[in-house]
């Protein structure tokens, strides 16, 4: 045991500083050998895949920003397209109104000229009538007037061709 308590650590030997910097220089040795080199491998493919990660985020985000402008300008294409539409709907609506319209007012027309056709003929159809009852009138009351004043054969005589002479004459 005296000669554990001789050993120190404070007052190392050249033995023990020598086995242990042989010691430590074979442990880095086989540390770079086998776990540096892994290691370093290791994080230059980490650093790698997240540039990659990285890139392809970036591509992916141009990509939804181009989608994006292009969605957008597929709405206002859309839009113009509907309103467009629309317009065109109105118009045609407007158009047909419009010629419906125009159309009621010539039927209305033709009506009214037909209506007032028809009035105009039922008016001369009814004068004509008037005047032909007033005529069939007139004559029953000159015969009756007549017969009353002619009682006898020589007047009447004298009276049919008085009317005679007025005849020939027009």
């Amino acid at each position: 045991m005296i000669f554990l308590i001789d050993l120190s650590v404070l007052k190392p030997d050249v033995g023990l500083i020598a086995w242990t910097i042989l010691i430590f220089a074979l442990f880095w040795g086989l540390m770079a050998k086998f776990a540096f080199r892994p290691i370093i491998n290791a994080l230059k493919k980490r650093e790698s895949d997240i540039q990659n990660s990285l890139d392809e985020a970036k591509r992916v985000r141009e990509e939804m920003a181009k989608m994006k402008a292009e969605n957008e300008e597929l709405l206002a294409q859309a839009r113009e397209e509907r309103a467009k539409i629309l317009k065109e709907a109105k118009e045609a609506g407007d158009r047909i109104v419009a010629e419906a319209k125009d159309k009621a007012k010539e039927e209305a027309k033709k009506i009214v000229t037909n209506a007032k056709e028809q009035i105009e003929n039922q008016k001369m159809a009814a004068i004509v009538e008037l005047k032909n009852q007033v005529g069939k009138i007139s004559l029953e009351i000159a015969e009756k007037v007549i017969r009353k004043q002619l009682e006898g054969d020589k007047q009447q005589q004298a009276f049919v061709e008085e009317l005679v002479k007025d005849l020939k004459l027009n």
